[in-house]
């Protein structure tokens, strides 16, 4: 499984754009300004606020693991993504399955659907995700569930018919009623998804 994954060298706008953040680290140090560049690389709109709505819980939480990183390692960071090869002839050689999921404001989006279109097709589906940024695993988990699923009874690893509750368990998930797990019920509001896959017939 794959969140907003990277496969192409940088394009030189995104090669210029890590450049100049460099030169802020080396001579202003980890700032609110590059930060900022962060957030905007990982979220989408929607959760990063604006001058009516305010950010959400996440990206607050982000930002102020930003401010505690030091400003080497995010340098450190910011290089080794400049200095990345391409991967697509490589693409051709795997033959594991492969599920992809990227945000569809992601700024890799474009990465992951060319991505998609060099893997074997039998093996591989992208999942996109509506009104999302790159990090879908903390922006939109729940968005991932369902295609999570059928991911891994594709490997024989998700069998809900077959599963038995743990004598060690005082919780028996059978004993919960299936209306307290809807998505309506624990206030979680799904955003549609666009999923990319060939079917064998």
């Amino acid at each position: 499984m794959l969140v907003s994954p990277l496969c192409k060298a940088p394009s030189w706008s995104e090669w210029l754009y890590n450049k100049v953040l460099l030169n802020l680290l080396y001579y202003c140090g980890t700032s609110g300004l590059v930060n900022e560049c962060f957030l905007q690389r990982y979220f989408s709109t929607e959760v990063r606020g604006s001058g009516q709505e305010p950010e959400s819980e996440i990206v607050q939480a982000c930002r102020s693991l930003l401010d505690q990183r030091q400003g080497v390692n995010v340098c450190r960071f910011l290089k080794a993504i400049n200095e990345r090869h391409d991967l697509t002839e490589a693409l051709k050689k795997l033959r594991c399955r492969t599920l992809i999921f990227v945000g569809e404001n992601s700024q890799f989006h474009a990465d992951a659907v060319h991505m998609t279109t060099k893997l074997d097709r039998r093996y591989c589906a992208l999942v996109e995700v509506q009104a999302c940024g790159s990090l879908v695993t903390e922006e939109q988990p729940h968005a991932m569930l369902i295609p999570m699923e059928y991911f891994l009874m594709g490997y024989g690893m998700y069998r809900p018919s077959q599963l038995e509750s743990s004598p060690r368990s005082t919780l028996n998930p059978f004993c919960i009623s299936p209306e307290l797990l809807s998505p309506e019920s624990m206030g979680v509001k799904l955003k549609p998804i666009k999923t990319r896959a060939s079917l064998i017939v």
